[in-house]
């Protein structure tokens, strides 16, 4: 019903405003030093959301103005230009050639992830940290995630040399997919988990055009998952960025990269670009050590239920290496309408973590084929994604594998040769059985997209209404899925509209929504509304939002370990008759205050404050047979069915996925940006988050052991302060930067992974064993600086250099991840210019 309403209160708007008719503006805009034209630049008419975009030879026209003063404002990433007041009478008025003025000021600046589609970044209905195709630029490493740790709002994690990642507001893990990351309007997850690709990304740092990144839900214009933000990777467009790059990489670690990008333009129709990179290196020293109980050796004494026995991890091997690319074509049809076809892909190696330990990817490959239909009023896509690998291993099952054979007297062949897939459970070769652990995952699997969508003003109200088809198509060879018969295949459409209507006084009201139906968690609903003021570059906004994280596949049909961990698509029965539901979304609401504005010309100030309530949390994996019961049924289905060798009792361990619990947390986040000239700024950031938790509500006992601890229940695993000052140059031939953050120190519980403070009540000792982990104390807890510097030694050759954490300050960011040190990188960049150019 709550659909049906907003529909109509949408479409009831639509049909009482009618499009103005009367004069216009029309015009061309170039580059002010080079008089070359700029296509894609945002026209829009100040107070109203009518606009347009600069066609391909840099021209534009806006038509159906009503007689009457109006100020036209230009907008495009790097640019500025003060706003034009024109006279429109019953003709178009033709402005000419309008220059504009390259600037570091970034409130001007146009963003597309808030509202999809164009409007000015002091105008967006959200919280947008920005990262542009100059920081890009004149950053000195291959590893564009390095920028992430200077925005606001966001918690930057560094894993090793190559890993690194954000969340936003609270409720990290280990295996967080509650972040949604996209590349061109492009899913950029993985089928089966959700995680972001990370590593195995197709897209190489000279074809970024921007980062823009959304705090807080974005599910009602973006579907499932868009949780508790979106980072949104754009990039360059051949037609306005043409020419030729080479860049060489080097850093301690043994890293090398090389990488190129070029892009040309054939005629007034046709263009492309090719991009490619090759990067390798050695992570930090780090072996983690691995826990396990052979049942062989349990006492029979409640006391003491077990011994553990601890070894390293085998076989690992810290080098990581990525090969990848990307190649489109850009064909106009008119000159206002595109059709693109790219096609990326990616092999990679590395280290990564996860709720149960590492995983050692070994040569996971992604690609995608996209086809795009872009006009002003119309987009349209379909793509195809392809990932694929055979040796991937768990590292922790399989040493933990490894160390049964051994301690029973196994040779060292045989121990390593069956590892991948069985644990031996007995005290000599011959007294004892081998179960299946399987420790190997493989993956061949493929997603189908597409996406609909229009978009157009009706004098007074914009409307932007769309729709998406996903078909995941998951296939694991049983090795971490259940799928021993085929394709896991689940399908899920939704329907997504947004209005904005322009109200007296500089006010525009938005509303918008979401209608998803998913083939196994059903119908959601996910409504968004908001009231925004803007007036010279000055933005004060309200807003309500809801998200949803959705079940992944590896939740609902996980078959990991043998069967010891199972998903939860289909629900348990346990012996006494308790009956554990199947998964439903998670789901967040959250309100929001923010304002974004140019304080004066040079001062520039981004602040928001917000309150969540989230539902139903999806656990980590738990143990739902305890108090003496057993599992019996997975659905309908007997256990001993479901896992082979289960005895028709039921078994006596199954670790799986729940929704539980409800908690309130809220916090601020602050930005100032204060520009001592056009070339050297200073920016501050800081950032607050705190909860509140019901401690005697027993939904909120996420481990099912009678009480309700916040560490090992709802851990909340995020800082409750943090913050960061930067001082940046970037003048005609020098560059640089001075970066210091700062992080509170602060406890992470994630799976098997603990990072606390001791703990008397949990029994944790900090520096000691817990569970089957080593706790080496709280995450955070540190101040680093990072200095960078360039030189553009002509229009061709540019060098430059970095050191990221400069005083070697000993911090660990993140669970089973070294210790983070001091690194050193440089880089040569050359660029020539594109063919046939003057």
């Amino acid at each position: 019903m709550a659909a049906r309403l907003l529909l109509l209160f949408l479409l009831l708007f639509q049909t009482l405003v009618v499009a103005a008719q009367g004069g216009g503006v029309r015009g061309r805009v170039v580059d002010i030093a080079t008089k070359e034209a700029l296509p894609g630049v945002s026209v829009l008419i100040a107070g109203t959301t009518v606009g347009t975009s600069s066609g391909n030879e840099g021209d534009f026209s806006i038509t159906g103005l009503k007689p009457g003063t109006y100020k036209v404002v230009f907008s495009s990433i790097g640019y500025e230009l003060p706003p034009r007041t024109v006279e429109i009478g019953e003709a178009i008025v033709d402005l000419g050639t309008v220059g504009l003025t390259q600037t570091s000021v970034m409130a001007g600046e146009v963003v597309v992830s808030a509202s999809r589609r164009p409007e000015k970044l002091t105008e967006a209905p959200a919280t947008i940290d920005l990262i542009t195709a100059k920081q890009i630029d004149e950053l000195p490493s291959f590893n564009v995630g390095e920028l992430l740790a200077r925005q606001k709002g966001v918690d930057y994690i560094r894993t090793g040399v190559l890993g690194t990642g954000i969340n936003v507001r609270g409720f990290n893990s280990a295996f967080n997919p509650k972040n949604l990351q996209m590349n061109d309007a492009r899913l950029s997850t993985l089928i089966a988990t959700g995680l972001p690709l990370g590593p195995l990304t197709s897209v190489v740092k000279e074809d970024i055009e921007r980062v823009e990144i959304i705090l807080g839900p974005s599910a009602a214009l973006y579907g499932p998952n868009a949780h508790n933000g979106l980072v949104n990777t754009i990039s360059k467009d051949p037609r306005r960025s043409a020419g030729t790059t080479v860049a060489l990489g080097l850093g301690n670690q043994s890293v090398f990269s090389g990488r190129f990008r070029h892009a040309q333009v054939l005629n007034s129709k046709l263009a492309f670009k090719v991009t490619g990179e090759y990067t390798r290196g050695e992570d930090f020293a780090y072996t983690d050590t691995v826990y396990y109980t052979n049942t062989a050796f349990k006492t029979t004494t409640p006391a003491s239920p077990g011994v553990f026995h601890a070894g390293k991890e085998i076989d690992l091997d810290r080098t990581f290496k990525s090969l990848h690319g990307e190649a489109a074509v850009y064909y106009s049809l008119t000159d206002k309408a595109d059709i693109i076809v790219s096609y990326g892909g990616n092999q990679s190696s590395f280290l990564a973590q996860t709720n149960a330990g590492r995983n050692q990817i070994k040569d996971w490959s992604v690609q995608y084929l996209h086809a795009r239909y872009v006009s002003p009023r119309w987009f349209a896509q379909v793509y195809n994604t392809w990932s694929k690998t055979a040796d991937t291993y768990a590292i922790n099952q399989r040493t933990q594998n490894y160390l049964s054979f051994k301690d029973a007297g196994f040779s060292e062949e045989e121990a390593r040769s069956r590892s991948y897939g069985e644990q031996w459970f007995g005290k000599t070769t011959t007294a004892g059985v081998a179960l299946q652990r399987g420790a190997v995952f493989k993956d061949a699997s493929r997603r189908l997209n597409g996406e609909v969508q229009y978009n157009n003003t009706f004098g007074v109200f914009n409307l932007v209404l769309g729709t998406q088809y996903q078909r995941d198509m998951a296939f694991s060879q049983h090795t971490y899925l259940f799928d021993r018969d085929g394709d896991i295949v689940i399908n899920q459409i939704g329907l997504y509209t947004q209005g904005e209507l322009t109200l007296p006084g500089h006010f525009k009201l938005i509303a918008a929504a979401r209608a998803d139906q998913h083939d196994r968690y059903g119908f959601n609903f996910i409504p968004k509304g908001g009231l925004v003021w803007s007036l010279n570059d000055q933005n004060l906004r309200l807003t309500y939002g809801q998200g949803i994280a959705a079940p992944t596949i590896l939740n609902l049909d996980g078959y990991l370990f043998g069967g010891l961990l199972l998903g939860n698509g289909q629900g348990f029965t346990l012996s006494d008759g308790t009956v554990i539901d199947k998964l439903k979304v998670e789901t967040i609401k959250t309100v929001e205050i923010g304002y974004k504005g140019k304080v004066t010309p040079k001062f520039l100030i981004d602040a928001n404050a917000y309150y969540n309530r989230s539902q139903n949390f999806l656990s980590p994996a738990i143990n739902i047979a305890t108090l003496g019961r057993k599992v019996v049924k997975r659905g309908d289905t007997p256990m001993s069915q479901v896992v082979p060798g289960t005895p028709e009792a039921g078994a006596a361990t199954v670790l799986t996925y729940a929704n539980f619990g409800q908690v309130d947390t809220y916090g601020a986040d602050f930005g100032f940006s204060y520009f001592l000239s056009s070339s050297l700024s200073l920016a501050l950031n800081y950032s607050y988050f705190d909860f509140k938790l019901d401690y005697s509500d027993l939904k909120n006992d996420g481990n099912k052991d009678g009480k309700v601890q916040k560490e090992v229940d709802l851990p909340i695993n995020t800082p409750n302060h943090k913050g960061s000052l930067a001082l940046n140059y970037s003048g005609q031939k020098f560059f640089g930067s001075v970066f210091g953050r700062y992080v509170q120190a602060y406890d992470f519980y994630s799976g098997i992974n603990v990072a606390a403070a001791a703990n008397s009540t949990l029994n944790i000792k900090e520096n000691a064993r817990y569970g089957r982990t080593w706790n080496y104390g709280p995450l955070g807890g540190f101040t680093t600086v990072d200095v960078s510097a360039g030189y553009r030694v002509n229009s061709y050759l540019t060098a430059s250099a970095q050191v990221v954490n400069l005083f070697d300050t000993k911090m660990r960011e993140f669970v089973a991840s070294p210790f983070i040190g001091r690194l050193y990188s440089a880089e040569l960049k050359v660029m020539l210019p594109a063919l046939g150019a003057k």
